[in-house]
């Protein structure tokens, strides 16, 4: 049975290492070379060069696209790769083959273009209705655009060609669960794990039936299934592969290394007009962040960021400054007004590679909820930055973590089982705890429930705390929130 893959790292770039010793790399294969090596940059650089040579080369557009978005330059990447998408429309119309119009969807997917993904999917549906994957596809981008119906009927159409992907069946039920119709889902996914499953179906099937069990109320069920998930998840090459003593090793050396006097390090410092600071929108996953920024987005005055690694590729542009030997802390004490000032134009151009001019005069808010790692990096290169900080009832906030099912990364590892979950837990609030005593900014942290059951007092609070005029349009935020992928 066919599974649903994730797009290639590359795109669609087929890369070939053997050339004539009598011929030089054309500016194709060297684009394709810089790519694999991971020099975005210079991938760059040979594709436009390559497109100059053929501006009608949709290989060509789809690693510029891939290579641009790589260094965050996302509007500018997902924009060559729907170029790269129509060029493959019109061979599809004339061929009938449309696979390389999927592999331009599953990009568009892993940058989270699902508006372009439903554009092209949708026509490449008209081309061949009868494309299992095709279909497939459809129904995730339907999904994470909030369009429940279609995915669902998308769903359908795909399991009507291939009624034995167990799969699909899974995601068939994840869509019924997130249309209410939890009774159907529990029934797939029961008949599902009857079969034999790879270890990814199954890990999947377990997860998706926990979470249907408890919106059943059959809580008694929830956890058996969680800790199946857990048992057969090590079996799985992207979460075997993720180091998972990553984090706690980072937040050892930041307890040990960031101290008051560093933080204050530069407080007080006139910084230029086009370098203003952000805010931080921050807390551990699950905790209401997602709630906070639709709510602040909703707000004309504020661009919330949901997820961006600003901050993390930042981070990464220091320890490339200063390549001698120390952790984070130690390389921000060795760093003069003008490394702050590089960072902190770095961290803009960031913005800017990925927002374009629709930021404007508007607000920032950096939503990327695990930054409360790096609140001391934060500190020190904006301590003119605010930070809102979200927290939640514990318990809620495990819960709801062991069962969600995430992208793998050295944090989320940490959520696989139900030990793991609380004590990694433990120790980022701890680091919370610690920080929040040593931090120069202005912070201000309020708690999820009070979000829920005192909505218009709670979020008076948070926009006085940011500057802004109570709006009462941010009331309707879930409707703004309706129509695009969170």
């Amino acid at each position: 049975m066919s599974t649903y893959n994730p797009p290639g790292r590359y795109g669609n770039v087929t890369v070939n290492h053997t050339f004539s010793t009598a011929t030089a790399p054309n500016p194709m294969e060297r684009a394709q070379l810089a790519a694999k090596a991971r020099n975005h940059g210079q991938a760059v650089q040979w594709f436009e060069k390559a497109l100059q040579e053929n501006p009608e080369n949709p290989q060509a557009m789809l690693g510029l696209g891939q290579s641009l978005c790589h260094l965050g330059r996302r509007v500018e990447g997902t924009a060559n790769l729907r170029q790269g998408g129509q060029y493959f429309l019109q061979k599809a119309r004339q061929s009938g083959d449309i696979s390389p119009l999927l592999e331009v969807i599953s990009h568009l997917h892993h940058w989270s273009d699902f508006e372009g993904a439903l554009d092209i999917g949708k026509q490449a549906a008209q081309i061949n209705p009868n494309d299992f994957r095709c279909f497939q596809l459809l129904a995730v981008t339907y999904s994470q655009l909030n369009k429940t119906n279609e995915a669902l009927l998308a769903g359908e159409q795909a399991l009507a060609l291939n009624p034995e992907n167990s799969m699909m069946h899974i995601l068939q039920a994840s869509l019924e669960a997130d249309a209410g119709q939890n009774a159907a889902a529990r029934l797939r996914l029961e008949d599902t794990l009857a079969y034999e499953l790879t270890p990814r179906e199954e890990f999947r099937a377990h997860k998706e039936l926990a979470r249907v069990l408890d919106k059943l109320g059959d809580y008694a069920q929830v956890f058996p299934h969680l800790h199946a998930a857990a048992k057969v998840s090590g079996a799985l090459p992207e979460i075997s592969n993720q180091n998972n003593a990553l984090i706690p090793a980072m937040l050892k050396a930041n307890r040990a290394g960031f101290d008051r006097e560093l933080l204050g390090r530069w407080s007080g410092t006139e910084f230029p007009n086009d370098q203003p600071a952000p805010v931080f929108l921050v807390g551990f996953m699950r905790s209401g962040t997602t709630l906070t920024q639709e709510v602040l987005d909703a707000h004309p005055r504020v661009l919330v960021a949901d997820e961006a690694d600003f901050i993390w590729a930042m981070h990464r542009e220091l320890h490339l400054m200063d390549k001698a030997a120390g952790d984070t802390a130690a390389k921000l004490r060795r760093l003069d007004l003008a490394g702050v000032l590089h960072l902190r134009d770095f961290y803009w151009k960031r913005v800017g590679q990925r927002f374009g001019d629709s930021l404007g005069k508007r607000l920032l808010v950096d939503k990327f909820t695990m930054n409360t790692i790096d609140l001391g990096l934060i500190n020190v290169i904006f301590p003119d930055a605010k930070v809102v900080f979200v927290m939640r009832d514990p318990r809620d906030v495990c819960v709801s973590c062991f069962m969600q099912l995430m992208v793998p990364s050295p944090a989320t590892v940490h959520l696989l089982t139900w030990r793991g979950t609380a004590e990694f837990y433990a120790m980022v609030m701890d680091w919370w705890m610690h920080i929040r005593q040593q931090m120069t900014l202005n912070f201000i942290e309020f708690r999820y429930e009070d979000a829920v059951t005192q909505f218009e007092p709670t979020f008076r609070r948070i926009f006085a705390f940011l500057g802004l005029n109570w709006d009462a349009g941010v009331a309707d935020f879930h409707k703004h929130a309706a129509g695009k992928h969170i």
